[in-house]
């Protein structure tokens, strides 16, 4: 799921990319996407962007004599699962372009869309902030340690400190790969108390005979909690890349070689009670789901299975499927051992019999004749009865026809 990061990255796309373009038309929405039509046509219009932690603003402004007159249009997105902006040619838009925006001039002419794959995204035509959003970790850093120092006694931070830190009434920007990253490079457990974590900060105070230069530096060298909240999102912004996007692969994989924690080989995982998978190292804290067993993350190999691991054939009996029932006055094969009987066999069937029983006989040492003593009659009386059939078709071979017999 975007965060800060990847919501102020594509702001930046969006100013970088559209700094020189002039719009035109009207914006076209998908007709699969339920979010709501956005009345605006203008005969040339430019489009900024601006962010504020999970939050986009695009502003929709016409140019001097365009028609018609009308006053700027603000959209605000939320990213969902997946949103992004894309600026593509317009006659070749992404399969889940849920926005488009015509571009006329320079050409050829190109449309900037809001893909959303997963359909999580939503804007709001002359939308504003959500209210119940606090400042940006990014752009409002002051403010944000502000908020969250004041309002401690809140019941927010009675919750485990991994399930604080997504509350975005007080940390607007943070989301799962965020939390995991702060975390871990503090090595505080995420299922500890959040006030507990963070009554601590109140209190924290730099030797006043320090410089101004030796305070920067000693907080740049331990930074708190608050303050990595604010430091850490801005490495990804450095990274180069789109931040988090495993769908990007040539632009993920610098920020997959960034991640410390966050689904990492050989950390550990719990579900929180939101649902949320965080990733951690050691202790989880006493706050930590009953119940709930540490997964570790592992490298995908294939490997011979212990054979411990699997299930003892005399404690574990074998589930039977159902049988047939037996005809009356059939008789089973085994049932009989009576080498008239096997007589009747077909001498097909009598030979492969006699086949597999002394293949099996070969195979096993046993016994003298290879086999358990229980079917030792068994094979005895079926070799009989093929010597006897056997000897039978012999004789029969060997008499003269009847015309040759004296009378």
């Amino acid at each position: 799921m975007p965060e800060g990061p990847e919501l102020h990255l594509a702001s930046c796309y969006v100013n970088t990319m559209c700094k020189d373009l002039v719009f035109a038309g009207r914006v076209e929405k998908s007709v699969v996407s339920r979010n709501p039509e956005v009345p605006f046509e203008s005969s040339a219009y430019r489009i900024t962007a601006t962010s504020r932690g999970k939050e986009v603003r695009l502003t929709l402004s016409p140019l001097p004599g365009a028609h018609p007159p009308q006053a700027p249009l603000d959209l605000v997105f939320r990213f969902g699962m997946s949103g992004s902006f894309q600026l593509v040619p317009a006659d070749a838009p992404p399969k889940h372009a849920h926005l488009r925006f015509y571009t006329i001039s320079p050409l050829p002419s190109r449309a900037l869309c809001f893909v959303d794959i997963r359909r999580f995204g939503h804007w709001e035509v002359q939308g504003t902030w959500q209210p119940g959003r606090g400042p940006c970790i990014l752009m409002e850093y002051e403010k944000f340690r502000e908020n969250v120092l004041q309002n401690l006694t809140d019941k927010a931070f009675d919750k485990p400190i991994c399930e604080a830190l997504l509350d975005q009434k007080f940390f607007n920007g943070i989301g799962n790969y965020l939390r995991a990253e702060i975390l871990h490079r503090l090595k505080i457990p995420p299922f500890e108390k959040a006030r507990t974590v963070l009554e601590a900060l109140k209190h924290r105070k730099l030797n006043p005979e320090l410089t101004l230069s030796k305070k920067v530096k000693a907080k740049l060298e331990n930074p708190d909690l608050l303050e990595l909240c604010h430091l850490v999102p801005m490495e990804v912004i450095r990274l180069g890349g789109k931040g988090y996007g495993p769908n990007r692969e040539d632009d993920f994989s610098t920020f997959r070689a960034w991640l410390r924690c966050y689904s990492v080989s050989g950390m550990s995982c719990l579900r929180d009670r939101c649902g949320r998978t965080i990733w951690f190292q050691g202790d989880p804290g006493p706050l930590a789901p009953k119940g709930g067993k540490s997964r570790k993350k592992h490298v995908k190999e294939k490997s011979i299975p212990d054979v411990t691991d699997l299930e003892d054939p005399m404690s574990t009996p074998k589930k039977k499927g159902p049988t047939r029932a037996r005809k009356p006055g059939k008789k089973s094969q085994k049932g009989s051992l009576d080498p008239e009987a096997k007589g009747n066999v077909e001498s097909t069937r009598g030979r492969k019999s006699q086949h597999r029983l002394k293949s099996s006989a070969a195979a096993s040492p046993e016994n003298d004749l290879g086999v358990p003593d229980g079917k030792k009659q068994l094979v005895t009386q079926v070799q009989t009865a093929g010597r006897a059939r056997k000897g039978k078709v012999n004789s029969k071979a060997r008499l003269p026809p009847p015309s040759s017999l004296p009378p």
